[in-house]
């Protein structure tokens, strides 16, 4: 009917339309310059991380429609979607078998046993690196240096681990790499432990070890604002997110700055960039009013900061998106906009 002058169609009426398939598309153009720079810095084990989890994601996805009888679910992209997103989150040498598994557990659990695309609770690739933070502690908190010697010409050692053993250890290719204080803790770690602070130009540019895609917050910023400039995400909620991390980061940092990190720091470090324009902006574990993606944002900023700094782990990045995406639909319902001419159809009574 669009095409005959009349779109008769139901609510929200937007200026704009896109289909979940361009919004797809859009957001996978975004990742690529992230996923390439986790290319360029970490090399072939980055590139066959991104590969597995991609590749395993959408197998998943195909055969669990094809077995529950809803045909071809691939079109919409969604899933190719949750295979970046997850090997950006891993670890460059974490064993592909262990990628893997991820992969299926965030599609199978975290998307189809609610039902496939559109009714999944929380984002999928989150689920999916739960599940290995719990199942592979050791394996998901072991760093490797940046853009290390030959590594288009080969793969860090743990990258092929053999399926059900344990990752091989990586002491002996990193000392033979010849990189003077290699010490293997990421710049939350080395915070945390040890009260240094890396430069956050260093965080900013991106030339730091971490998780495969989180190390540049700079490349992060600039294709977040591009999708937000395209209308393919909501800007409030990344920008509550980092509101939120600021704003709890800095009374700490105040009181005593050589204890607690800087809002900056906090900013730049670790995966909060990438979950804030990536993960937290999912479209379909976000809240849909108005003040909803506002508190959304902000609670994941603060608890984020409360784990970093009072909990057991070094990052809180997933947990609080995955604790905020439960309570998604409590804060949609609390925050209900008031229904027009309701209160005066109220008193009128």
């Amino acid at each position: 009917m669009a095409n005959r002058g009349i779109a008769i169609r139901t609510s929200p009426h937007l200026n704009r339309v896109l289909t979940v398939e361009q919004i797809m598309r859009g957001v996978i153009l975004a990742l690529l310059p992230i996923a390439g720079w986790s290319v360029w810095q970490f090399g072939l084990s980055a590139l066959l991380l991104l590969v597995t989890t991609t590749a395993v994601s959408v197998l998943t996805e195909w055969a669990l429609a094809r077995a529950a009888g809803k045909g071809n679910s691939l079109r919409d992209g969604s899933v190719i979607i949750t295979g970046i997103l997850l090997a950006l989150t891993l670890p460059p040498g974490f064993p592909l078998w262990m990628a893997a598994v991820a992969a299926f557990i965030g599609v199978a659990l975290g998307k189809w046993l609610f039902g496939g695309l559109g009714y999944n609770v929380m984002n999928p690739a989150l689920i999916g690196r739960a599940f290995v933070q719990a199942a592979f502690p050791t394996a998901i908190t072991t760093w490797t240096p940046p853009f290390a010697p030959g590594r288009f010409v080969e793969p860090i050692p743990s990258t092929l681990t053999p399926p059900f053993m344990q990752p091989i250890p990586v002491d002996q290719w990193v000392a033979g790499l010849g990189f003077d204080g290699w010490s293997g803790a990421t710049p939350l770690a080395l915070q945390r432990f040890q009260h240094v602070e890396t430069p956050v130009w260093d965080l900013f540019a991106g030339t730091v070890t971490g998780s495969a895609g989180e190390t540049s917050a700079l490349l992060i910023l600039l294709c977040g604002l591009w999708l937000a400039w395209q209308r393919m995400l909501d800007w409030r909620i990344p920008v509550s997110v980092m509101a939120g991390a600021i704003l709890s980061a800095l009374p700490f940092w105040l009181i005593d700055p050589t204890l607690y990190p800087s809002p900056w720091f906090v900013l730049c470090a670790g995966g909060l960039m990438l979950g804030a324009w990536f993960m937290a902006s999912d479209m379909v574990a976000s809240p849909v009013t108005t003040w909803g993606v506002v508190i959304y944002g902000l609670l994941i900023g603060i608890l984020t900061v409360i784990i970093r700094l009072f909990g057991g782990l070094v990052e809180g990045v997933m947990y609080a998106i995955l604790l905020a995406n439960a309570l998604g639909p409590l804060i949609s319902d609390w925050t209900q906009p008031r229904v027009y001419g309701a209160k005066q159809s109220r008193q009128g009574r």
